[in-house]
């Protein structure tokens, strides 16, 4: 096996790792990041030109003391003052910022917080992203789990009681068509009362088949807004394509979602330019499709197996707690997801004051929450993760938690009639 490369489970000759050398190496080598590919869906939208004029004109270090307490002072937080908001001249004001944005979390949400768990069911992956777990050139153990083992998966978890799962997959179309998707999406409503999807983008006709199958709503993160930098980290595959990646969420509605969740991974690029793209995604969306659900995840940058060649900007645990400030008073109706990517500590305090949505019980590996739950070790081959956590609590342990903070989780909503 000397001079060999694995990826995705087989060895690639030498020539095949001289391809991964000059994907890394000559960018004229890679396929340009803003053309679409055979087979993907071009929407007319002018949400993209809208949210992208104002991330591209976008000077944090303009915004001074004055600007940020006008901000706080207005009823309405407009764009400007939301550019404020997350600016570095705001950080000095995160206590009242943290106060503004806990009124507007209890006028709108109460004390409610909302419980999930990620159901991971495949992690093989066709893309090269060089800060990913999953991508098709790192050596790690690869998985796709049969219905047979996603049924016994979900029953484990909704056994302790959660009623609300997110089925992510690896992006490869090869090995977790749409078909395997949706089969795995009826299974699990018959366990729980929302499904919703972290899967790769798909075309209208695709996301209306889905939600016919039982999806709720698709998560979709564009991990940075940045094209520039974005070409730079994805190298190879249908992620590649920026302008497809940042469409998946409209053509998710105009496929009949009810909702759908936008997320920047902080530390890829400037987080204030993301967390700012993020927003004006949300905000520009919403106004097209009012009766849509909209949520915001806010995850850091976490290490990952057979990484060296990405170095993380520092977004600081006080960052990124005024970044969800920020976003919660920006946008007061919209759903903001803290997931186990972070400490127990910062999500016990974060739901106190903006957060809405914890998930509980994780595990971003594939196939092993019979031993996560159970204890149950049997030996069995399991697909290696896709990033390491923080907050590994059960369901139990975490309601407990919430609770005792005087807070009411919530493990579903919906009446279905």
């Amino acid at each position: 096996m000397e001079n060999q490369f694995w990826v995705d489970s087989e060895f690639l000759s030498p020539e095949a790792l001289g391809k991964k050398h000059r994907l890394e190496t000559d960018p004229s080598f890679r396929k340009n990041h803003m053309e679409y590919m055979p087979g993907m869906e071009v929407i007319e939208s002018d949400v993209c030109k809208n949210v992208m004029s104002h991330m591209n004109a976008y000077d944090a270090s303009k915004y001074n003391a004055k600007d940020v307490k006008a901000a706080l002072e207005h009823e309405t937080c407009s764009i400007e003052d939301f550019k404020a908001l997350l600016s570095p001249a705001a950080e000095p004001f995160l206590e009242q910022m943290a106060e503004r944005a806990r009124m507007e979390t209890g006028r709108h949400f109460g004390n409610t917080v909302y419980l999930f768990t990620p159901l991971y069911i495949a992690n093989h992956c066709e893309n090269y992203c060089v800060y990913c777990g999953f991508n098709c050139y790192n050596h790690i153990s690869r998985m796709k789990l049969d219905m047979g083992q996603i049924e016994k998966e979900m029953k484990i978890i909704a056994d302790s009681g959660m009623e609300e799962v997110l089925i992510l997959t690896g992006e490869s179309r090869t090995q977790s068509s749409v078909e395997y998707i949706g089969e795995a999406v009826s299974l699990a409503r018959k366990y729980f009362r929302m499904v919703g999807l972290e899967i790769y983008p798909v075309n209208t006709d695709e996301y209306r088949y889905l939600h016919e199958c039982g999806a709720d709503y698709v998560t979709v993160f564009q991990e940075t807004y940045d094209t520039e930098k974005y070409e730079q980290l994805h190298l190879m595959g249908h992620k590649r394509v920026w302008p497809y990646r940042f469409d998946a969420q409209e053509r998710a509605l105009r496929g009949g979602m009810r909702g759908v969740a936008f997320s920047a991974l902080l530390g890829l690029s400037d987080f204030r330019k993301d967390a700012l793209a993020s927003a004006l995604h949300v905000y520009y969306l919403q106004r097209k499709y009012p009766h849509a659900e909209m949520s915001l995840s806010c995850p850091r940058l976490r290490p990952i197996i057979n990484n060296d060649k990405i170095n993380p900007l520092d977004v600081h645990e006080t960052q990124l707690c005024q970044i969800i400030c920020a976003y919660r008073i920006f946008l007061p109706y919209v759903g903001i997801t803290v997931s186990s990517r972070e400490s127990a500590h910062f999500r016990d305090g974060i739901v106190k004051i903006a957060a809405t949505k914890v998930s509980a019980g994780v595990s971003t590996g594939i196939g092993d929450h019979d031993s996560k739950y159970n204890g149950n070790e049997t030996g069995e081959a399991r697909g290696d993760e896709q990033f390491k956590i923080d907050d590994n609590r059960s369901l139990s342990r975490m309601y407990r938690d919430i609770t005792d903070e005087g807070l009411q989780p919530v493990l579903n909503d919906y009446l279905y009639v």
